[in-house]
């Protein structure tokens, strides 16, 4: 019997070789996620940004390439065989392994790496996203006030959509028996959470990430969460459990992109 481990050595070499063949032509990766170095702006950013995550110009906003270090393997979105057993057009989660899948009718799935925080750890069972935003407000709840108001105090008022919202440029939200779950899909500020468990959010992906999958999610789309005997038998303990938690970070308003505006009710 294969051991777990070759399970995933070999699904990344069925995925290189899977990727030049014509079964995957209808679903084969447009040429910004194809992920190779390109001859991006190395003077303006000091890095050759890697295809599929470079800069981007969204609404208005301007959003940085991610530096490399940030995107060692498997810290990149690939398209890989899906072992798993949910549906296709539906989203997996794997808290442990920090992966999230968008599964194709085909036998393969999307594959994103995640940040899971505090309130991303107690997610259970399946939800339902009901709701999908662009460049979302925030505004930390009272337990997380309660919690830690040197870190969240100076954004009790919210912060408003764009650029230093901790929900970043997109938001997938989350509801459980037609009720708002409180739980959240969404981009990041954060670069090296990825791969990681921070104190606090939901899930969290690069924002070149998460607006790729805000735009193959439609509504409604369900969402199931791997359990860890699940996670440790489909990917193996190379992976699961993987990353650290990382502890809370006290960022400054004045910091953020430069960005200060705060609003009240800006959102969750």
């Amino acid at each position: 019997m294969d051991s777990p481990m070759s399970h995933v050595l070999s699904d990344r070499r069925s995925f290189l070789g899977l990727a030049g063949s014509a079964l995957l032509a209808a679903c084969a990766p447009k040429s910004d996620e194809v992920f190779t170095q390109n001859s991006g702006p190395q003077a303006e950013y000091g890095f050759t940004p890697v295809e599929g995550y470079g800069p981007l110009d969204d609404n208005g906003f301007h959003l940085p390439p991610v530096p490399p270090q940030y995107l060692q393997w498997p810290n990149r979105r690939q398209l890989v065989y899906y072992d798993g057993s949910r549906a296709p057009g539906t989203i997996e989660i794997d808290p442990y392994a920090k992966f999230l899948y968008y599964i194709l009718d085909d036998g393969t799935a999307w594959r994103y790496p995640i940040a899971v925080g505090r309130a991303g750890l107690s997610l259970k069972g399946s939800t339902v996203i009901r709701r999908k935003q662009e460049w979302p407000g925030w505004q930390p709840t009272a337990n997380m006030l309660r919690r830690q108001p040197e870190v969240y105090g100076a954004f009790a008022r919210g912060v408003e959509g764009g650029l230093a919202s901790p929900l970043g440029a997109r938001a997938l939200y989350l509801y459980r028996g037609g009720r708002d779950s409180y739980y959240r899909i969404h981009g990041t500020n954060d670069l090296g959470s990825i791969g990681n468990s921070g104190s606090a959010g939901c899930i969290r992906l690069f924002n070149q990430d998460i607006i790729d999958l805000y735009g193959r999610v439609s509504i409604p789309t369900t969402v199931n969460v791997r359990t860890a005997e699940d996670s440790l038998r489909l990917v193996g303990p190379e992976f699961s459990p993987r990353g650290v938690e990382l502890p809370a970070k006290i960022v400054s308003p004045e910091t953020i992109y430069g960005a200060t505006d705060v609003v009240p009710d800006a959102g969750t």
